[in-house]
């Protein structure tokens, strides 16, 4: 099977987010005890992609390398490249072609944060869509669809996705998580700007579902998911996690754990990585990995 590489797009102004986001990324603003980014790079760890490309703006890729580096710490193959202005998500295959290469591309945004105890397995079953020669994208229920891109349906069956619609057909959205096969690229290269001037996301998802390529997984109630590019989601997934681990003691997208649970990294890395923050919260939850398992 085609190998599958991860891209991370981080870029835009987060304008939505001013003046929190005048002088810091949206993705390094603090979902409760982590950076936002922490979140969509644990999605793609627990996909088992290990390639993985950050996109973001000139001024903010110093921060993350200093955040991720080179990414060998915890196991992954970390690189970076330019985005300076917001021309749209599809824009993220043109300038990640050359990593893309000749390998299936999982895209997600820097600010979509999902979790669920069955997140793995559905991420497992769109990277076995590869093998039928499809792209998969996931949705999720929203109750302002206008915003997003919005899935139509008929008798259940995908039949049309539009762009910020003023009269939405349903109220299923295309998440910011994409699995595409390697064909993306040639694809974006030939899209033109819309009306809103960027290279929009939704005419690739279209091509795909025009030549019957494309797969629909959706994300039930179970599914915790959101878009945090507003005061309101950022709070609410502040809220969703600070809740969640202390009730089950467990965190998550707690990056170094999954490196070591998937075998990225061994038990000397783990405790290395753990002596960099022990004086923190987080150390101390590494700490009691570190006498669990090790």
């Amino acid at each position: 099977m085609c190998k599958t590489k991860g891209i991370i797009l981080a870029g835009g102004n987060g304008s939505r987010l001013f003046p929190l986001t005048k002088g810091m990324s949206k993705q390094l603003l603090p979902v409760y005890d982590k950076p936002m980014i922490y979140y969509p790079l644990a999605t793609l760890m627990i996909a088992g992609i290990k390639d993985i490309l950050i996109i973001s703006k000139s001024q903010d890729i110093p921060r993350f390398k200093k955040l991720f580096s080179d990414g060998s710490k915890i196991g992954l193959k970390i690189s970076y490249e330019i985005q300076n202005l917001p021309n749209g998500i599809a824009e993220a295959f043109i300038i990640g072609s050359e990593f893309i290469g000749t390998s299936n591309v999982c895209l997600v945004l820097g600010d979509n944060i999902f979790y669920s105890k069955k997140f793995e397995l559905k991420l497992r079953e769109a990277k076995n869509n590869f093998s039928l020669g499809a792209s998969t994208i996931f949705s999720v229920h929203s109750n302002n669809p206008e915003q997003f891109g919005v899935i139509e349906f008929n008798n259940n069956k995908m039949i049309d996705i539009i762009e910020k619609p003023e009269k939405p057909k349903s109220n299923y959205i295309v998440s910011g998580l994409y699995f595409y096969t390697n064909d993306v690229v040639k694809i974006a290269k030939t899209l033109k700007p819309s009306n809103r001037g960027e290279l929009e996301i939704s005419e690739i998802n279209q091509h795909f579902l025009n030549k019957q390529k494309l797969k629909l997984i959706k994300l039930d109630s179970e599914f915790f998911w959101s878009d945090t590019g507003t005061y309101d989601s950022l709070i609410k997934a502040s809220k969703f996690f600070y809740n969640y681990e202390n009730k089950y003691r467990k965190k998550i997208a707690c990056i170094e754990e999954i490196a070591l649970r998937l075998g990225y990294i061994n038990e000397k890395q783990f405790v290395s990585l753990y002596s960099s923050m022990k004086n923190s919260n987080y150390g101390k939850y590494l700490l009691k990995i570190i006498n669990k398992n090790i």
